[in-house]
């Protein structure tokens, strides 16, 4: 996509949330939560707040040169 839309300018960028503290994950068991914190490098579930962030850095000329990628905001949890 960021290839075809490119020359007309156009951005095409994804952000791929990790562990989020949401009112879903909320739900989940205790010692669900501390077992996935534990595994997270950062060793803290991520915010709505900091998927924000990303999307605020996106959209703002701070990321004028970037485009075709996908932002995890995982707290060093890739896979």
């Amino acid at each position: 996509m960021a290839r075809e839309v490119g020359s007309r300018n156009i951005r095409c960028n994804a952000i791929a949330p990790g562990f989020i503290i949401t009112d879903m994950t909320n739900k989940l068991p205790e010692d669900v939560r501390k077992q996935w914190i534990e595994q997270i490098p950062l060793k803290r579930a991520g915010t709505a707040e900091d998927v924000a962030n990303t999307a605020l850095f996106l959209a703002s000329d701070l990321s004028s040169y970037i485009s075709g990628q996908v932002i995890s905001v995982c707290g060093a949890m890739k896979t």
